[in-house]
């Protein structure tokens, strides 16, 4: 049986570690940061802690809006391609500082690009 990515980064841990790390990087980028103002961030990593959890192959005990409706009032707001791919480079930092492999953040940044059209509304 194959390992799932979830277990190949490292698991729970991994993935809360990771979470943690990556949006203390989204919030001081200034490209992004403003999208994040008036969110209750604590609520925001438990959301994003269990949407990759599953996306990454785990457990799957996210609750939340699917990627589209999730992110339409940031479409409306402006959110665009530029904006994606700093989230993404902002993951990618993430995974290098905590010595993911080249390989496995790869695979993390072709999951995040699935996502792409319906985090941008299209």
């Amino acid at each position: 049986m194959t390992t799932s990515l979830f277990e190949r980064l490292g698991g729970e841990a991994a993935v809360n570690a990771a979470v943690d790390i990556f949006y203390r990087k989204v919030l001081s980028d200034d490209r992004i940061n403003t999208f994040f103002e008036g969110v209750d961030m604590e609520k925001q990593a438990a959301k994003q802690k269990a949407f990759l959890t599953f996306a990454f192959g785990g457990p799957n005990n996210y609750t939340g809006k699917d990627m589209r409706d999730g992110h339409a009032h940031l479409v409306k707001q402006g959110l665009s391609d530029e904006h994606f791919d700093a989230v993404v480079e902002n993951l990618a930092a993430t995974l290098k500082e905590l010595n993911v492999s080249d390989e496995l953040v790869t695979e993390v940044a072709q999951i995040a690009e699935s996502t792409r059209n319906d985090v941008l509304g299209r």
